[in-house]
């Protein structure tokens, strides 16, 4: 678990006693627009809020790139983990999410457990990627 080291997170959600905050940035050195593949970089902090535990079993993201083209993406846990939240507890990972345009944006819900084997979601605000105007050649 993370101490909150005053990064600022532009975009926040809570839901059923969790905090979500996510920032997002352009990876220009691995990204190749030349074969329209843009890599953005995202951290996400999950915070327990509530006075009850709960695990984080698996997420699923909707991916929208600037066509309005969406991908679905599942699966257990975040990069590998299923973690454990006590009450004040908070979790922060980095992540990233290819895409073939300059924009996009991501949103989705994380499936928790309580400790008597209560299931419920956590939904996460919906966080947009975009490559940076000094990025952007102008003719």
């Amino acid at each position: 678990m993370v101490q909150n080291r005053g990064m600022t997170y532009p975009f926040v959600s809570t839901s059923n006693h969790f905090k979500i905050e996510v920032r997002t940035d352009f990876d220009f050195d691995q990204s190749n627009p030349l074969q329209y593949n843009y890599l953005f970089r995202y951290t996400i902090r999950i915070t327990n809020t509530g006075k009850l535990p709960a695990q984080l079993v698996s997420r699923k993201w909707n991916i929208k790139d600037a066509k309005g083209n969406i991908k679905y993406v599942e699966g257990p846990g975040v990069i590998g983990q299923t973690p454990y939240f006590d009450p004040g507890e908070a979790f922060e990972y980095q992540s990233f999410c290819p895409l073939p345009t300059l924009r996009g944006e991501m949103w989705g819900y994380f499936n928790m457990v309580d400790d008597s084997g209560q299931s419920f979601k956590i939904d996460t605000p919906v966080f947009r990627f975009h490559v940076p105007e000094d990025f952007i050649d102008t003719y």
